[in-house]
This record gives C-alpha cells, structure tokens and sequence, in this order.
C-alpha cells in the first residue's frame, strides 16, 4: 500500500511538472529561446560580409562661452556658505572680514580661490570657471 502511494505521488508530481512546461514542440520552444542576433570582431573570419561601422562623428566645435559675471558665479556656487559665513567664510560684501585677505593681494586671493582652503573646495565648485571668472567672483565678493 505504501508503494502504491508512493507511485501516485511520483506520478503526481510528474504530471504537474509536465503542465509547468510551455505548450508547444521542442522546435518550438527552441525557437522561442534562440538567440536573437550574432555579435563579431572585424577580424573575425566567421562574421561574413559585415559592413564597416560609420565613422565616429565629428567633434562638436565648442561656441565661445560668454564668462559669467561674478554675480552669477556668486549666486550659482558661492552664495551657500558666504552668505552666511559657513566654515568661517568671509561674507558677501563685509569689508570688515575681507580686510585681511584684500591686505594680501588679489593674486593671493586668487590662489586661495583655485586650491581651496578649509572648507571651501577648489574653485568653490565652479570646476569650469576660469581664472577671469574666479577674480569676478571675488571682487563681487569684497565689494569692488
């Protein structure tokens, strides 16, 4: 009795496998999952006659930037930290807290602006701007 059970539960689980299966042929489902291109080297002799890949495109000729205003390089990137004196950030247009830096040059304070210094990053995050607009941007900062 036992194996008898045994059996119908074989064959049970026989028949629900087998319905588990998607209907149709083995050409069918073979057909179903065949791979849907072919991938080759130029080099490769089996790929046939492929044709060559197009060149790449030609390289966009950049326009002449307009250089922002040191306004604009103020409110775009400097603004979060010397409008309220973050990391102890000298604060827009405070002549009193600019004093020291302006004492040691514009070039000094260029230098600071490009490295970075405590916690202001290099360039103070404008990473495209240019040395021109890093010197607008700290006389819009001083008051010039």
């Amino acid at each position: 009795m036992k194996r008898l059970f045994a059996l119908a539960g074989v064959l049970a689980a026989a028949w629900v496998g087998a319905a588990a299966l998607p209907a149709g042929t083995d050409d069918e489902i073979r057909a179903r999952i065949a791979p849907v291109g072919t991938s080759c080297m130029e080099t490769d002799d089996l790929c046939g006659d492929v044709a060559a890949p197009p060149p790449p495109p030609e390289p966009a000729v950049a326009e002449a930037a307009v250089p922002l205003t040191g306004e604009q390089i103020y409110d775009r990137f400097c603004f979060a930290c010397h409008a309220t004196g973050v990391g102890n950030a000298p604060l827009l247009h405070d002549a009193e807290q600019w004093a020291p830096r302006v004492a040691k040059g514009m070039e000094s304070m260029l230098q600071t602006s490009m490295t970075g210094l405590g916690a202001m990053p290099p360039k103070g995050t404008c990473m495209a701007c240019s040395e021109e607009e890093m010197v607008a941007a700290i006389e819009y900062l001083i008051g010039s």
